[in-house]
C-alpha cells in the first residue's frame, strides 16, 4: 500500500472523528435549560404549562407535550396588567369554573390574577393584595370535604408557614381563621437564615401532606422536607427523616417545588436548582417522580428519575 494512501485514510479517519465530535457537541447544546425558579406545572388536554419566577416583567411560561422539551410562550402575566412594581414570584394556576386563576407573589405580597386560557393573558384581580402584610409563596389545596384552603408564608418569624380557608369567591382569604403551621425547628433547616417556605399540600390515605423548603434559597443546602396532618388546619408534624431531597447527585440549592399528576396519573414533582455548584443564578427547572414507601413502620418518600427539561 502506498504511503500516500495510508496518510489519506488516516486523515479521513481523523476528519470523521472531528466531524463526529462536532455533531455530538451541537446535539448536546441544542437544548437550553429552562430558567424557571419556584416552578409550577399545570396539565390540561395533553399540554403541560410551566410557570415560575424568572422575569422582572411578569410571570414567564413554557409549554410541552412530553415534559422533556419545552417551548417558551412569553409572559403569561405581564406586569402591565397589574399595579405591582416588582418581584413577580412563585405562581400557581388552577381552573375554577370557566376561568383560570393564578395565585402569585408580587412585591412581597399575595395577589390573584385570572384569564380565559392557561396561556393568559392573566390580569390582576382587584387593586389590593390578598393580605395587607408582607407574605409570599401561596399554594391552594382542597380539604377532603371539598373546602378550599391557601397555605402561604408570613415574614414575622423569619419565613414561616401559615394556612387559612379561602372564601367562596376564591379571591379572598378568611383572615379570621388563619393558623400557624410551623417555623424553623429541625437542625437541617438551620444551615443559613431562618426559613421555612414554598409550601404545597396534597392528600393521601385520608391525610394531608405538606412539602416545604428550608434554608436560604442561596444556600447549597436549600432542600425539601415533609410534614403531615389529619386536618387541613393542622396541627402539622414534620417527618423525623427530613430532608427528603437535598443536594441530589450534582445538584445544589434544590427546592421550592410543586407537584402534579402527569398524563399517566403518576405523582410528579417539579423544583429548581442552582445554576451550578458555584453560582446561584439563573436557577433551573427539574422534574422527578415522588415515590412513597414504608420502612420501620413509617411512611417515607424519595424523588426518583430526575430529568433536566430543555427548550426545543
Amino acid at each position: 500500500m502506498k504511503i500516500e494512501t495510508i496518510i489519506s485514510k488516516r486523515l479521513l479517519a481523523l476528519l470523521s472523528a472531528i466531524i463526529l465530535i462536532c455533531l455530538t457537541s451541537v446535539k448536546a447544546e441544542a437544548g437550553k435549560k429552562i430558567p424557571l425558579a419556584d416552578p409550577f406545572i399545570y396539565y390540561e388536554n395533553g399540554v403541560y404549562y410551566a410557570y415560575g419566577t424568572g422575569s422582572d416583567y411578569g410571570i414567564p411560561m413554557y409549554t410541552s407535550s412530553d415534559l422533556k422539551t419545552w417551548h417558551y410562550d412569553g409572559l403569561a402575566l405581564n406586569k402591565n396588567n397589574t399595579n405591582i412594581p416588582r418581584f413577580f414570584w412563585a405562581p400557581e394556576v388552577y381552573k375554577v369554573g370557566q376561568k383560570y386563576i393564578m395565585y402569585f407573589s408580587g412585591n412581597e405580597h399575595l395577589y390573584v390574577a385570572e384569564a380565559n386560557s392557561p396561556k393568559g393573558p392573566f390580569k390582576q384581580v382587584g387593586n389590593a393584595p390578598m393580605l395587607q402584610e408582607k407574605a409570599i409563596d401561596s399554594s391552594i389545596f382542597y380539604s377532603l370535604s371539598g373546602k378550599p384552603y391557601i397555605v402561604f408564608v408570613r415574614m414575622n418569624d423569619g419565613n414561616n408557614v401559615w394556612v387559612a380557608p379561602l372564601r367562596e369567591d376564591m379571591y379572598n382569604i378568611d383572615t379570621t381563621s388563619m393558623k400557624h403551621c410551623f417555623s424553623v425547628s429541625q437542625e437541617w433547616e438551620k444551615a443559613q437564615a431562618r426559613v421555612n417556605e414554598g409550601p404545597c399540600v396534597f392528600t393521601r390515605h385520608k391525610k394531608y401532606y405538606m412539602i416545604y423548603s428550608a434554608n436560604d434559597f442561596r444556600s447549597p443546602f436549600y432542600g425539601l422536607g415533609m410534614a403531615e396532618s389529619l386536618l387541613p388546619e393542622g396541627p402539622w408534624t414534620k417527618w423525623e427523616d427530613n430532608p427528603f431531597l437535598q443536594k441530589p447527585d450534582t445538584l445544589v440549592g434544590v427546592g421550592h417545588n410543586s407537584f402534579f399528576k402527569d398524563a399517566k396519573g403518576r405523582m410528579r414533582i417539579v423544583f429548581h436548582a442552582h445554576a451550578s455548584a458555584h453560582r446561584v443564578q439563573p436557577r433551573y427547572m427539574y422534574i422527578g417522580t415522588l415515590k412513597f414507601y414504608r420502612r420501620g413502620g413509617k411512611e417515607h418518600v424519595k424523588v426518583v428519575d430526575i430529568i433536566q427539561p430543555t427548550t426545543e
